[in-house]
């Protein structure tokens, strides 16, 4: 009875902070999406599924953490389990728990990327069109809906029937624990296919990893410590460049001005000129609305405190880069080799971000605090690589993201981006601390054969199968050893970008105040307009 009462005292607990992290999630996402919204543009229904798309994703990686937790709150600190975990149904009921609430939330998460979102993007294109009934949009959205649908269908079936285990090896006992990794969710009806469409999402949530996480977390910090150019210096700039430009394009027309056609050089010269001036007067309304803005005043105060939080961002940064480093070189000298998604058991080299998470694990809950404050830095750093660089497609821009001046389309492209990166982080975060992710800070008792001695350590792949539970997230991680392969190539082009954005960043000067927002060949039509 007092074991019940204790676990139920617990759960209660667990849901309300659950609770908490939830409406704290919704707020952010409610305020993070407002604050790039387009205020001439803003749309309800592509406003609210940014919203819920962006908390889908968040709430997803919120569930690492809690099942790091149920496995290591499984156990006391010396190796035994607690009364309530003692019983393998007890156990097992809680492992199921977990398991389906990765089931809802990957099942909404394949709705929103496959149905969900394309069909809201598509109702607000069509909505550009002139007289365009209600009942013509929905079904032109549908009908362009539909092949993503197809795609996702592909993806379920293929997952269905795709040959799980890897190629065999003999003699090998670490080819036998791999082996029983890969069985021990073989058996649930749904598994497969559900986690094979997830991993196919999460490559594409690789690319997004590689291509603007990486780069903006080397640019984020330097960015912050460089801080930004005078806006006066900027706007005596901009005034020179301007009527420079009126000259030359003065003296082009003063060529023609006894009635005598300019060449096809000087007509070409004049067209860009003007294209310039043009661009060079959005700049100066951009300016001299940035003087007076008082958040730029306010900026400059907080100068000494953005180089502060720029020099934590880098060092961050760096503690990433060398855990991800080690933990990779780790998989390359110890794991079960390339057939097997370079599947690792523990650590074997000393990884520093794994070591400080089961530091912190005896002091509830600060590696709960830290994992948070990875996966939000995670978003914050991505972020700033898209704003940094645009959405693209292949060598095309289609978006910029700028603060209130985001079109409904380009947010939806966000946050299918930052969905896709979210998924990804789950296996960034296995990457740079594998031995945390797999087992918690779970411990077995092990008496040595010599003595009656009973010593008590760190849960391992040498631990009895009844002493150590692995993660819902591991085994959803490597239900499919091909996937682990790319991702573990894909770390090593994650820190190839980072190293080179951190020299890119490190070149460049200072970042204009107003930097992103007016530019000639801008493909997004929220630049044009007009500043008050």
């Amino acid at each position: 009875m007092a074991a019940s009462a204790t676990l139920l005292t617990e759960s209660a607990l667990g849901w309300s902070i659950f609770t908490v992290v939830l409406v704290v999630i919704l707020a952010f996402c409610w305020v993070y999406i407002r604050k790039y919204q387009s205020r001439q543009e803003s749309e309800v229904i592509s406003t609210i599924t940014a919203i819920c798309a962006l908390a889908v994703a968040l709430i997803t990686s919120a569930l690492l953490p809690v099942d790091i937790f149920l496995v290591s709150f499984m156990k006391y600190p010396n190796g035994t389990y607690k009364d309530w975990a003692a019983i393998n149904e007890t156990r097992k009921q809680i492992e199921d728990t977990v398991l389906y609430g990765y089931y809802t939330l990957y099942s909404i998460v394949l709705f929103c990327v496959f149905f969900w979102i394309p069909f809201v993007y598509f109702y607000y294109e069509e909505k550009d069109e002139d007289n365009v009934s209600k009942c013509s949009q929905v079904k032109n959205a549908l009908k362009y809906t539909i092949g993503f649908v197809i795609v996702c269908a592909a993806l379920l079936l293929i997952g269905t029937f795709v040959p799980l285990p890897p190629p065999s090896r003999q003699n090998s006992t670490q080819w036998e624990k791999v082996q029983y990794l890969f069985k021990e969710l073989g058996s649930r009806d749904g598994v497969a296919a559900l986690s094979f469409s997830i991993s196919s999402l999460t490559l594409i949530g690789m690319l997004a990893v590689i291509t603007y996480t990486a780069y903006g977390m080397s640019a984020l910090p330097l960015t912050l410590i460089k801080g930004v150019r005078s806006v006066r210096y900027e706007r005596l700039e901009n005034t020179e460049d301007t009527e420079q430009v009126e000259q030359r394009i003065g003296k082009l027309k003063a060529k023609c001005g006894d009635g005598r056609p300019l060449s096809m050089r000087d007509r070409r010269t004049l067209q860009d000129l003007e294209t310039r001036l043009q661009t060079l007067r959005r700049q100066a309304r951009h300016l001299e609305v940035a003087e007076r803005d008082c958040c730029t005043k306010v900026g400059g105060a907080l100068r000494p405190l953005k180089i502060l939080l720029g020099v934590f961002f880098f060092l961050v940064a760096l503690l990433f880069v060398a855990a991800l480093f080690i933990s990779n070189l780790d998989k390359a000298l110890h794991s079960a080799g390339i057939n097997t998604g370079f599947v690792i058991f523990g650590t074997n080299l000393t990884n520093p971000l794994n070591e400080l998470l089961l530091a912190l694990q005896p002091v509830f809950p600060l590696d709960y605090v830290l994992i948070t404050v990875i996966t939000v830095y995670f978003v914050f750093t991505s972020m700033a690589g898209i704003r940094n660089m645009g959405i693209w497609f292949f060598w095309m821009r289609l978006y910029k993201i700028r603060p209130e001046r985001t079109r409904p389309q380009a947010l939806l492209f966000l946050c299918m981006i930052l969905l896709l990166i979210v998924l990804h982080t789950s296996y960034m975060i296995y990457s740079l601390a594998p031995q945390y992710v797999m087992y918690g800070s779970q411990k077995y008792q092990l008496q040595t054969p010599q003595t009656t001695a009973v010593t008590t350590k760190i849960c391992d792949a040498d631990a009895p199968e009844d002493q150590c539970t692995i993660t819902r997230t591991y085994l959803f991680l490597h239900k499919f050893w091909f996937f682990s392969t790319v991702y573990y190539f894909g770390n090593w082009a994650f820190l190839a970008v980072f190293t080179i954005g951190l020299m890119v960043s490190c070149c460049k000067g200072k970042k204009s105040v107003i930097e992103g927002e007016v530019a000639a060949d801008d493909s997004d039509f929220s630049d044009d307009e007009y500043v008050h």
